[in-house]
Protein backbone atom coordinates (compact mmCIF):
# COMPACT_ATOMS: atom_id res chain seq x y z
CA UNK A 1 0.00 0.00 0.00
CA UNK A 2 1.20 3.60 -0.79
CA UNK A 3 1.81 5.98 1.54
CA UNK A 4 0.10 9.24 1.40
CA UNK A 5 3.43 11.13 0.93
CA UNK A 6 4.83 8.46 -1.65
CA UNK A 7 5.27 9.86 -5.13
CA UNK A 8 4.62 7.77 -8.21
CA UNK A 9 6.59 8.99 -11.79
CA UNK A 10 4.14 9.52 -14.76
CA UNK A 11 6.21 9.68 -18.56
CA UNK A 12 4.03 11.94 -20.64
CA UNK A 13 5.02 13.56 -24.28
CA UNK A 14 4.33 17.43 -23.96
CA UNK A 15 4.59 20.07 -25.70
CA UNK A 16 6.77 22.49 -24.19
CA UNK A 17 6.71 26.17 -24.41
CA UNK A 18 9.69 28.27 -22.90
CA UNK A 19 7.80 31.32 -22.04
CA UNK A 20 4.52 30.14 -20.35
CA UNK A 21 3.80 30.99 -17.05
CA UNK A 22 1.58 27.82 -15.92
CA UNK A 23 0.87 24.81 -16.41
CA UNK A 24 -2.66 23.24 -17.16
CA UNK A 25 -3.75 19.81 -17.67
CA UNK A 26 -7.07 18.16 -18.47
CA UNK A 27 -9.25 16.87 -15.88
CA UNK A 28 -9.86 13.49 -17.42
CA UNK A 29 -5.71 12.86 -17.43
CA UNK A 30 -5.76 14.24 -13.38
CA UNK A 31 -8.80 11.77 -12.52
CA UNK A 32 -7.01 8.54 -14.76
CA UNK A 33 -4.09 9.64 -12.87
CA UNK A 34 -5.36 9.79 -9.38
CA UNK A 35 -4.03 13.39 -8.97
CA UNK A 36 -5.47 14.80 -5.61
CA UNK A 37 -7.06 18.13 -6.38
CA UNK A 38 -8.19 20.90 -4.41
CA UNK A 39 -11.16 23.32 -5.27
CA UNK A 40 -9.98 26.85 -6.12
CA UNK A 41 -11.97 29.50 -4.07
CA UNK A 42 -12.48 31.25 -7.03
CA UNK A 43 -12.42 29.97 -10.80
CA UNK A 44 -9.80 31.51 -13.27
CA UNK A 45 -11.58 31.40 -16.70
CA UNK A 46 -9.32 30.56 -19.70
CA UNK A 47 -9.62 33.02 -23.08
CA UNK A 48 -8.47 31.72 -26.04
CA UNK A 49 -5.80 33.39 -28.36
CA UNK A 50 -9.31 35.20 -30.30
CA UNK A 51 -10.26 36.70 -27.04
CA UNK A 52 -12.83 33.90 -26.46
CA UNK A 53 -13.88 31.99 -23.46
CA UNK A 54 -12.00 28.08 -23.86
CA UNK A 55 -15.36 25.54 -24.55
CA UNK A 56 -13.79 23.66 -21.84
CA UNK A 57 -14.97 25.83 -19.05
CA UNK A 58 -12.99 27.31 -16.40
CA UNK A 59 -10.27 26.13 -14.29
CA UNK A 60 -11.58 24.88 -10.69
CA UNK A 61 -9.33 23.11 -9.33
CA UNK A 62 -5.57 22.52 -8.58
CA UNK A 63 -3.04 19.56 -8.53
CA UNK A 64 0.57 19.64 -6.58
CA UNK A 65 3.24 17.94 -9.11
CA UNK A 66 7.08 17.96 -9.98
CA UNK A 67 8.16 18.58 -13.19
CA UNK A 68 11.33 17.15 -14.61
CA UNK A 69 12.93 17.51 -18.09
CA UNK A 70 15.93 15.78 -18.86
CA UNK A 71 17.88 16.43 -16.26
CA UNK A 72 16.32 19.93 -15.00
Amino acid sequence: MKQEDEKEEIVVKVLLDSKVTELVISSEFARKNKFKNKKLERPIYVRNIDSTFNHEGPIEHIVGMELFYRKH
